[in-house]
């Protein structure tokens, strides 16, 4: 199959290198998450702005990898249904389980899907070239 098909941004010459690193910082969001001593990041009122950050990133960098809407649909569900689990997990292993932090989560694979409609959504595009 070719990339169009997969819908994958065919001008993207290390496609699998930026997909092993965006599999890389899902690791660091699910390590960070269940650490026994997490990251104090800051909020904004009620938005903890680790969260929104964190998805806006992995929704972005793995925009611009898969182009298509379907896919990009499909990647913001799996990272909606990740930060969800991650959050019951959190309950399970003593950290603070939270519907606010699954609102945060959305709100970051929104932005992360929004900016990657502008020029930076083609960052990897331009350094891969």
């Amino acid at each position: 199959m070719d990339n169009v098909r997969l819908g994958t941004v065919a001008a993207l010459k290390h496609r699998g290198m930026w997909i092993v690193f965006g599999i890389g910082f899902i690791l660091l969001v699910i390590h960070l998450s269940l650490t026994s001593q997490p990251v104090d990041v800051p909020g904004w009122w009620n938005f903890k702005l680790g969260h929104i950050v964190a998805y806006c990133w992995l929704m972005l960098w793995f925009a611009q990898i898969y182009a298509r809407f379907g896919v990009r649909l499909a990647i913001a569900a799996a990272l909606l249904a990740m930060g969800i689990g991650l959050e019951y997990v959190q309950g399970l292993v003593g950290r603070d389980f939270s519907y606010s932090d699954m609102r945060d989560d959305g709100i970051g694979i929104a932005l992360g899907w929004g900016i990657a409609l502008t020029p930076f959504g083609k960052v990897l595009k331009k350094i891969d070239a």
